[in-house]
C-alpha cells in the first residue's frame, strides 16, 4: 500500500463512518484490508478504493471494511456498575418524572450495539422491574455493521457472551439452541434492531426522541472532530434530562459542555439539562 492508496483510503472510511486512521495504522489498513483485495481478485488499493465508491455491492463491502478494521468486543451485563446504576438511580428518576406528566413510555437507544448484547440487557433489566409491566417500551439497537446485526436479529450467544451473567439470568431469559443459548421472545420483542451510521444526521433525526442512550466504546474510534459530530447528535436526540452514558474509559471533556456529569454512588453519567442555555450576542 502506498502512501497515496492509505491516504486515498483512509480520507474515505473517515468520510463516510467518521473512523479515524493515523498515519501509524497504515500497516493495520494494508495487512486487514489485503484479505479483500485478494477476495475480489483485485491487484492495487487503489482498486480497492475505486470498488468502495463505485461498485454495486460498495455497502456491503463497506461492511465488511468496518468490521475488519474495528472490535466487536461485547457480552452481557458488561460494566455491571454502570448497569447499576442505571437500574438503582436513573430509572427511579424517569419513573418520577413520567408520573408527573403522565406518561407510561420509555425509549432507550444502543448506539453500536454490536452483535446485540447491550439491547438484551438493556431489556432484561427492565423486565426485572415490575412497575415497568404497564409501560411502552422500545430499546432500540443500531450498528454500522450489517454481520454483527445479523448475529444480533438470530438471538442466538456461546459461552463467551456470558462472562458476567447470573446463572439464574441466563436460565430465565434464555433456551438451549444447538449448543448455544437463544434469547427468549419476551426479551426480543422489546427491542429492535438496525443498521445506522452515527453520523448519518438526517436518519438519525428520524429515531425520535430517547430518555436513555447508551454508547459504550465507540467513540474511541472517532477523531475529536468525529466524537462532537456524534455527541452532538446524541444531545439532539435526548429528552431534557435524559441520559447519555458512555464507556468507563470515555468522557466528554473537551468534546462537550452542553451535558451535566451526574454522580451515583456507582458512576458517573451525563444528563442533558432541563433548559439549554441561550446564547446572546455570541456568549452564553
Amino acid at each position: 500500500m502506498s502512501t497515496d492508496e492509505f491516504r486515498l483510503l483512509r480520507d474515505f472510511v473517515y468520510q463516510l463512518c467518521g473512523l479515524n486512521f493515523t498515519e501509524d495504522s497504515k500497516y493495520l489498513l494494508e495487512k486487514r484490508l489485503g484479505k479483500r483485495l485478494q477476495l475480489h481478485n483485485l491487484k492495487t488499493f487503489k482498486d480497492y478504493y475505486y470498488f468502495l465508491r463505485y461498485n454495486p455491492n460498495k455497502d456491503q463491502e463497506l461492511s465488511e471494511v468496518i468490521d475488519q478494521l474495528t472490535t466487536n468486543e461485547t457480552y452481557f451485563f458488561r460494566e455491571d456498575f454502570q448497569l447499576k446504576t442505571f437500574v438503582e438511580d436513573i430509572l427511579p428518576e424517569i419513573r418520577k418524572r413520567k408520573e408527573l406528566e403522565g406518561k407510561k413510555t420509555l425509549r432507550i437507544w444502543s448506539a453500536g450495539c454490536s452483535s446485540g448484547e447491550e439491547p438484551y440487557t438493556i431489556a432484561m433489566l427492565l423486565l426485572d422491574q415490575p412497575w415497568l409491566k404497564s409501560w411502552k417500551i422500545e430499546v432500540i439497537g443500531t450498528d454500522i455493521s450489517q454481520r454483527v446485526l445479523h448475529m444480533a436479529r438470530e438471538g442466538v450467544y456461546g459461552d463467551a457472551s456470558f462472562r458476567s451473567t447470573e446463572p439464574l439470568q441466563k436460565e430465565r431469559f434464555f433456551t438451549d439452541h444447538e449448543g448455544k443459548s437463544r434469547i427468549k421472545d419476551e426479551v426480543r420483542s422489546l427491542v429492535s434492531i438496525s443498521h445506522l451510521n452515527l453520523f448519518d444526521t438526517a436518519r438519525i433525526a428520524l429515531l425520535g426522541r430517547m430518555d436513555v442512550i447508551f454508547c459504550r466504546n465507540v467513540i474511541i474510534y472517532f477523531d475529536p472532530a468525529g466524537k462532537k459530530n456524534v455527541i452532538e447528535n446524541f444531545f439532539q436526540r435526548l429528552v431534557p434530562e435524559g441520559f447519555l452514558l458512555l464507556g468507563h474509559s470515555e468522557s466528554l471533556m473537551n468534546l462537550s459542555t452542553s451535558f451535566q456529569l451526574r454522580h451515583f454512588p456507582n458512576d458517573m453519567v451525563y444528563q442533558k439539562p432541563l433548559t439549554v442555555p441561550r446564547v446572546t450576542g455570541g456568549r452564553l
